[in-house]
């Protein structure tokens, strides 16, 4: 044998001294093969609505549900079911309704449990005990094993298992059983999370998600523009910062920042009641997140927002000033403002101003900060930095999240692959080099990595996080897919037309089976077995837009999670789901609220149609997963010829 090969098998005896324990494992392996594949979950655009995103992580995108439906449909009333599956997606707030409404607890116990312990039976019927032991609570590991692996011609057991349940309720443990089989179930119905970018923004709480996605046993993520600007933030980039704060302000969501995150806005507030305080601040309204006026705190907000506008702008002129290859020279507009006229220079035309109050700028030198505007954005650059839980989530999110995944033949990615009007692949230039496709995407996850890695001192750092802020709005951002980011054109001007932001070629082509062949052989990827996920656009399915393209290869999952969508796609968010079976999209109705859905019993309503159904039901072998086992297989089996041929001496068992 080659000396590395030997090495390696050497190394691998270790663990499997001699024949049985090699053999063995290659059985276990082999059996695991045959198993069905994991269930896969693909949402998309989260932007912070935490509640509406936390049920259907519980209830499985509706997936529980329907096994509870399946499993009790002759033997319990819908109301039985509901309020089953209301326990199992929130135990422990469900249980303090049901005591306080009980009288018989012991009876209720006992049928619970057994109703629990069968949907817990359903949805562990597609793993190896082995799998199904890791995720079971080490308080009661012993006891569920043996529940979930009782069998019906176990005449002998059945008071055995009767026991136990009577044991759990008489030692005052049956509310920690329950609690735990809940978890487990929700644990067991989903065995893959993929998260389809924009975590961040408008809604109120992204920062809560970021904590469910990394108490997730399996979760992947692939960054959104909307993640990349507060990643950029994080590591400090002063444009980044702005730009977050003006977004938070926007939607009048400032609380994420300070109560979420810990950071101080004094300093801003403080800047901003000074500077704008006869202002009215007009066009800096905020709105709450489902697009509407806000009416708490609005002066301070508007205020606030219109400062931290006013200083993102200037940061974003010097971004462009010291990158002219970012093309974005038409986003300059405060060299271009007439203040005496009221009007502001836009091309070749000149546009009416809504506002023309800008007490910090100077014409002069319209880019660069006021003293007390640095003094602000230092203070808050360094807020961001020293946040211990955005630092915390920032990293999960490098740890988890790339720029795009290949999973299972199928490709994830959030916003676009540029192309131009042809369907060819739209270069940018970066570096000295004209990159694009999947070398533009691996140059962004490159570039997103240094920004935050490098140390501060390092002469490509300022370089990596002016690209972070680029991917949030630039032309050719694969994260962004559009002309420009009308930021000032909406809050200054009047004329709409001057105001509409053009969506890349990419957009338009989606249903071209051609175009997206040619992405996934881009990506090296079979066009017949393959599929693209992506999210990013919000589809208008109430005007009969469909989510699946290109005749079924690629899926825009944007149902409109975040409220200030769903007037346009008339749905709350959509999950494609990837099971042994094929494909299916279930598309969401709007979430009430957390504490209506525990009292009140009520679910999202859901609708999931077949997109995709496989002839023969998909096994582990047909997965990235079966590829690995494969190998270990065949490493396990040489092990086997090195034992029988003498080359490696086995340790004999007593």
């Amino acid at each position: 044998m080659m000396k590395k090969q030997l090495k390696f098998l050497k190394l691998l005896s270790e663990r499997y001294p001699n024949i049985q324990t090699a053999s063995s494992e290659i059985i276990n392996l082999n059996a695991i093969l045959n198993l069905p594949k994991g269930t896969e979950h693909f949402l998309s655009d989260l932007h912070g609505e935490h509640e509406a995103f936390e049920h259907i992580m519980r209830n499985a995108s509706g997936v529980i549900k329907k096994k509870i439906d399946e499993q009790f449909e002759t033997s319990l009333t819908l109301a039985e079911r509901k309020s089953l599956a209301t326990l199992i997606y929130y135990p422990e707030e469900k249980l303090r309704i049901i005591k306080e409404q009980t009288d018989s607890l012991k009876d209720w116990y006992k049928i619970t449990l057994y109703r629990l312990v069968d949907i817990c039976r359903v949805v562990a019927s597609k793993y190896t005990r082995s799998k199904v032991r890791k995720a079971l609570s080490k308080d009661f590991e012993y006891i569920m094993e043996e529940l979930l692996h009782e069998h019906n011609d176990f005449n002998n057991k059945q008071q055995y298992y009767a026991g136990i349940i009577d044991t759990i309720i008489q030692t005052e443990r049956a509310d920690a059983f329950i609690i735990q089989l809940c978890y487990l179930i929700q644990r067991l119905a989903v065995d893959h999370l993929h998260i389809i970018g924009d975590i961040f923004d408008r809604g109120p709480g992204a920062d809560v998600i970021m904590d469910t996605l990394m108490k997730y046993h399996c979760v992947d993520i692939q960054w959104g523009n909307h993640d990349a600007v507060w990643m950029g933030a994080a590591a400090g980039s002063e444009v980044c910062v702005a730009v977050v704060l003006r977004n938070a302000a926007k939607y009048n969501n400032l609380n994420t920042i300070e109560e979420g995150y810990g950071i101080s806005l004094r300093p801003l507030a403080t800047f901003a009641m000074e500077q704008y305080a006869d202002d009215d601040c007009k066009c800096f309204i905020p709105r709450d997140n489902a697009g509407k006026n806000a009416d708490k705190n609005i002066s301070l907000v508007a205020k606030i927002h219109k400062a931290i506008a006013v200083i993102s702008f200037k940061l974003e002129g010097q971004v462009i000033a010291r990158h002219p290859e970012y093309a974005m020279q038409d986003r300059l507009f405060l060299d271009k403002i007439d203040t005496d006229a009221g009007v502001v220079r836009v091309g070749k035309n000149e546009y009416p101003m809504r506002d023309c109050h800008f007490p910090t700028l100077d014409l002069e030198q319209p880019y660069t900060l006021s003293e007390d505007e640095k003094e602000v954005i230092d203070r808050l650059k360094i807020n961001f930095m020293h946040s211990e839980r955005l630092q915390k989530h920032v990293k999960f999110l490098y740890s988890k999240g790339e720029m795009y995944t290949i999973f299972n033949k199928n490709l994830l990615y959030h916003g676009c692959i540029p192309v131009d009007e042809k369907g060819e692949l739209l270069p940018l230039c970066a570096d000295g080099k004209l990159l694009s496709g999947k070398e533009l995407l691996d140059y962004a996850d490159q570039t997103m990595r240094q920004g935050y890695f490098l140390p501060e001192n390092h002469h490509e750092k300022q370089n990596s996080l002016d690209f972070m802020w680029y991917l949030w709005c630039g032309p050719v951002s694969p994260l962004f897919g559009k002309n420009k980011m009308a930021t000032f054109e909406n809050y200054f001007l009047t004329d709409r037309e001057v105001c509409e932001e053009i969506k890349n070629p990419y957009y338009g082509m989606l249903d071209d089976e051609t175009l997206v062949d040619r992405i996934l052989a881009e990506f090296e990827l079979e066009p017949d077995t393959s599929h693209v996920m992506n999210g990013h656009v919000p589809v208008a399915c109430k005007n009969g837009e469909n989510p699946i393209k290109a005749g079924g290869k690629l899926f825009i999952i944007d149902g409109g999670l975040s409220k200030a969508y769903q007037s346009k796609t008339g749905i709350a968010g959509y999950t494609l789901i990837f099971n042994s079976y094929g494909m299916l999209l279930t598309s969401h109705q709007p979430f009430s609220t957390r504490k209506q859905a525990i009292r009140e019993e009520q679910d999202i309503h859901s609708t999931t149609v077949v997109v995709e159904k496989t002839l023969n039901r998909i096994k582990v072998a047909d997965t990235d997963i079966g590829l690995e086992l494969k190998s270990q297989i065949a490493d396990l089996q040489m092990l086997l010829k090195a034992y029988r041929n003498g080359t490696i001496s086995e340790e004999k068992t007593n």
